[in-house]
């Protein structure tokens, strides 16, 4: 694919999962009632594509890598739309479950990809723009998201809500699919391991994980608790069987990386404090100052509006600043959203607040993803992707959890300080980021393209050369 085709695409497949989870969250009542169906079973709904999701989504990635992200990218938009296709004509709330796990398995195979595709496509010094499209574009489906389902909910019931995505799920993996030249010249590639057995006890692991935070305490009881256990155990298996066999699921050129490690651990706690503090103001609007929903939607505005806003000023600040700096100011700045809604008591304050969080967690996103995705050498781009995933996945679940439990015990407005102070305290991890350059700042002022605080990045391998626009075949 040309690389505004590939901006596209993979815009398209970020959209269709954004606008996916965020449409069925104003559906689920219609759902339930429609279906006869429990609250726990509704709740399945939503549980069961995070936990297929997460679970996958780094030997996803690494199908990628071996198959090519183009190949995993169309798979899994086809099987994305077809099993929406299939939720919208789903007889019962077990069939709903059912095709959402697979809908998972399928979005686990595309998300990856959209990031792969784009390290592929674009040259390291040039990443930076179409990340932050990508991000914009998620914050637009977001923010409209709610909206859109609310009205198709309310207009024609809940299955159009899964009508939604077909057609751009389905245009998009055809042509995908339908790319002549790519195609034929497209091969697998025999030097990447694919390690299934890590990637069976990783998919143990996180599956589990992802259980236990989203399940409500003292509804499973003991068998809760075994899946607990059980994520611990298959976690604990994992990390001893990557260190001993010879090809593991996660390459050391992207792991062994501290600026890797360092932007990973920047978005679980971002995108932690973000949700969490967003699920947390809801009952503080709604239930302890009497608002109604539309109010809320109206003062949360800002959240949206800065969040597509950060992303297009985020790739100023990288080119200029570097990482560090940059992710340093922006997760200071998100860290005082929570602080300002956890005293706020007027219109003025709770959008002031929502604004921060907003601007924060739209410039931590674009930034932390481009390390992650630059560091990576381009044949572990979908590895690299899936942790970015991965970690994107992860902590908005960890951050309702976490604020689910303080909720319970201390208030509705307790989460809010306690995510701050946990944002707060992952500013210290800026540090083994990379800054601003010599180079890039030198070649800055003389009006050239600049590498900024990346150009340090270029000394693997697969970039020592000048990058050229033909692509070698898998990373079509």
């Amino acid at each position: 694919m040309n690389r505004p085709l590939t901006l596209a695409s993979s815009v398209a497949g970020a959209v269709v999962v954004a606008l996916d989870g965020t449409v069925l969250t104003v559906a689920q009542p219609t759902l339930r009632r429609d279906l006869h169906a429990s609250f726990a079973q509704v709740q399945w709904t939503s549980t069961g594509y995070l936990v297929a999701v997460a679970s996958l989504l780094v030997f996803a990635g690494r199908l990628g890598d071996a198959y090519g992200h183009r190949r995993t990218y169309a798979v899994g938009m086809l099987g994305f739309g077809a099993a929406s296709a299939g939720i919208a004509l789903a007889p019962g709330v077990g069939w709903v479950i059912g095709l959402r796990v697979v809908q998972g398995v399928f979005g686990a195979l595309l998300q990856p990809a959209t990031l792969g595709m784009l390290r592929a496509a674009y040259p390291p010094e040039r990443l930076r723009r179409p990340i932050a499209v990508r991000t914009a574009a998620i914050g637009v489906a977001a923010a409209a998201g709610p909206v859109v389902g609310g009205a198709l909910a309310t207009g024609f019931g809940w299955r159009a809500v899964f009508l939604l995505n077909i057609v751009p799920a389905l245009g998009f993996g055809v042509l995908a699919l339908a790319s002549g030249k790519e195609r034929a010249r497209e091969r697998p590639r025999t030097g990447v391991a694919l390690d299934v057995p890590g990637a069976l006890l990783l998919a143990v692991a996180l599956g589990c994980l992802v259980h236990t935070l989203v399940t409500p305490l003292g509804v499973t009881g003991a068998p809760g608790a075994a899946v607990a256990v059980a994520a611990v155990l298959a976690g604990a298996a994992f990390v001893r069987h990557e260190r001993r066999t010879p090809a593991p699921l996660l390459p050391p050129d992207v792991i062994g990386s501290p600026a890797v490690g360092a932007a990973l651990a920047l978005l679980v706690t971002a995108s932690a404090a973000l949700n969490g503090a967003l699920f947390a103001s809801v009952y503080v609007l709604q239930d302890d100052l009497g608002l109604t929903p539309l109010r809320t939607a109206l003062l949360s505005l800002p959240l949206a509006v800065l969040l597509i806003a950060a992303a297009p000023a985020s790739a100023v600040l990288l080119r200029r600043a570097g990482a560090r700096p940059t992710l340093a100011g922006a997760t200071a700045v998100l860290a005082t959203g929570p602080l300002v809604l956890a005293q706020a008591s007027g219109p003025t304050a709770f959008c002031t607040g929502f604004a921060l969080l907003g601007a924060g967690f739209g410039t931590v996103m674009v930034a932390a993803t481009h390390v992650v995705v630059r560091q990576a050498p381009a044949e572990s781009a979908g590895v690299a992707g899936g942790l970015q995933q991965t970690a994107m996945n992860v902590g908005p679940v960890l951050g309702v959890a976490s604020a689910t439990v303080l909720m319970g015990h201390a208030g509705a407005r307790s989460p809010l300080l306690v995510l701050a102070v946990a944002a707060l305290a992952a500013v210290p991890v800026c540090r083994v980021l990379p800054g601003a350059s010599r180079t890039g700042a030198t070649a800055a002022s003389a009006g050239l393209p600049a590498g900024g605080s990346d150009t340090e990045h270029t000394r693997h391998g697969v970039e020592r050369e000048p990058f050229t626009p033909p692509l070698r075949d898998h990373e079509v």
